[in-house]
């Protein structure tokens, strides 16, 4: 029989699973997007049309990657199923597989994105003085897409296996290599945009090339051959299909927010660099719980437990709550220093403080969001995702294109941007909260059919 539920805050019987991979998921997530921010911070040196075109380039490699963020949600809920039915060779077998597909995924990307760099960049509005700095960052942190790809399946496959230690260990590494090496290239030897992507090239091969270790060390533990299978391929592709209809739904909410920045101003696209990477720092964050979500809700189906299951989702979703509540008053409280590290510009100054109020007033509702997404694809709900992202996507475009421009200045402006956005976060919100609330997503079993 089970014990009853706890109300007292931290003995809740499912904290203890939930902490176990939350908290060094929260440090490794946490280092992508300081990834961004220290090289925001060291190329703002170099001037605002350069941290604008950081903004530029870093939305469209971010493009790029999300397309295939497949590779390490799939991977997880797939092998996480696995995991808890106690088929952890098959888990393995679908993760040595999606390491070939990322590396194929990452070639093609680096063959598509060095041609049509500069017809991307302009079509997020850069100006002429931003346009290079953008197309100089892009096309060399292209050379690094391989292995961000295998990092994210190599990532997927630990997590699904319950192992958020080693991920936590790379991304720490990865984060100090590429601010050292960053701050070399860029304030030491002068190599401008290009010296601060290609430390960001050389830290994440040197992740990549951790993850293949580690996947082969426990290919040959379990007997799983690594070789390619074509099935495995295909069925990774064809699995991750519906999770690339979400991503490419939520990128153009991205790309959009970031081309609507840039028709404001050089001044207010240089700002949303800034606030968007502190809303990425704080998103990653509750993403970890929201990637606890994806192992914990995946095991408990795989072993058939459903009351397991939504007593845990019940959990994570308050501990989304409290989390984005914690982050609402920390960004309140940095908000008159925030600006400091990033630029010395008056303008630019006033549009990350008025910017960074709605990026904290919007973190508790983030929150419910983020773990309610995360539950989902953990039980392989891809499918209601694809669509959810897709609807929620064409709420949020009117309010982008419309409500930035009854701005009467770039502050206003800005605010309206954000604004509209939060309508976006409100929007999944509700979708996502009306399929938590069924059963439908509920399927058990080591594969969801």
């Amino acid at each position: 029989m089970r014990r009853p539920l706890s109300a007292a805050p931290f003995r809740h019987r499912h904290d203890r699973e939930i902490f176990a991979l939350a908290i060094p998921t929260f440090f490794a997530l946490v280092s992508e997007p300081l990834f961004l921010l220290t090289d925001s911070a060291i190329v703002g040196t170099l001037g605002t049309e350069a941290l604008a075109g950081l903004g530029i380039a870093g939305q469209v490699l971010l493009t790029l990657v999300a397309v295939c963020v497949f590779l390490a949600y799939g991977t997880t809920a797939a092998v996480s199923r696995k995991f808890g039915a106690g088929d952890i060779p098959g888990g393995i077998r679908d993760g040595i597989d999606g390491l070939w597909l990322a590396v194929l995924l990452g070639v093609a990307a680096i063959v598509i994105g060095w041609p049509l760099g500069p017809a991307m960049v302009d079509l997020l509005g850069a100006s002429p003085e931003v346009a290079p700095h953008a197309l100089t960052y892009l096309r060399v942190s292209l050379l690094s897409t391989p292995f961000l790809l295998i990092v994210m399946a190599g990532t997927g496959v630990l997590r699904g296996l319950q192992d958020a230690r080693t991920p936590l260990v790379v991304a720490v590494a990865s984060y100090v290599a590429n601010a050292v090496l960053c701050a070399i290239l860029v304030l030491v030897l002068d190599q401008g945009m290009a010296g601060s992507a290609w430390a960001t090239v050389l830290a994440q091969g040197g992740s990549a090339f951790w993850y293949v270790a580690a996947m082969v060390r426990r290919a040959r533990a379990a007997g799983v051959s690594l070789a390619p299978t074509a099935a495995g391929l295909r069925a990774s592709a064809s699995a991750g299909f519906a999770l690339f209809l979400r991503s490419v739904s939520m990128r153009v909410v991205a790309l959009v927010t970031v081309a609507v920045a840039a028709r404001l101003g050089d001044a207010p696209v240089a700002a949303h660099q800034v606030s968007h990477n502190i809303w990425a720092l704080l998103v990653f964050a509750l993403d970890a719980i929201a990637i606890a979500g994806q192992s914990i809700v995946g095991r408990y189906l795989g072993a058939g437990d459903v009351q397991g299951t939504r007593d845990a989702t019940r959990r994570m979703v308050e501990w989304g709550v409290m989390t984005g509540l914690a982050f609402t008053v920390l960004v309140l409280v940095i908000l008159p220093w925030a600006w400091i590290p990033f630029t010395s510009d008056p303008e630019v100054r006033a549009l990350i403080t008025a910017s960074l109020i709605v990026v904290a007033l919007l973190q508790p509702l983030s929150g419910v969001t983020m773990v309610l997404d995360g539950v989902l694809m953990g039980a392989g709900d891809q499918r209601y995702l694809a669509w959810a992202s897709l609807w929620t996507m064409l709420v949020f475009l009117p309010f982008a294109l419309v409500v930035p421009s009854l701005g009467t200045t770039p502050v206003w402006g800005l605010i309206g941007l954000w604004g509209a956005y939060g309508v976006w976060i409100l929007a999944r919100a509700v979708a996502l909260g009306h399929r938590a609330r069924g059963g439908a997503w509920l399927v058990t079993g080591a594969t969801r059919p």
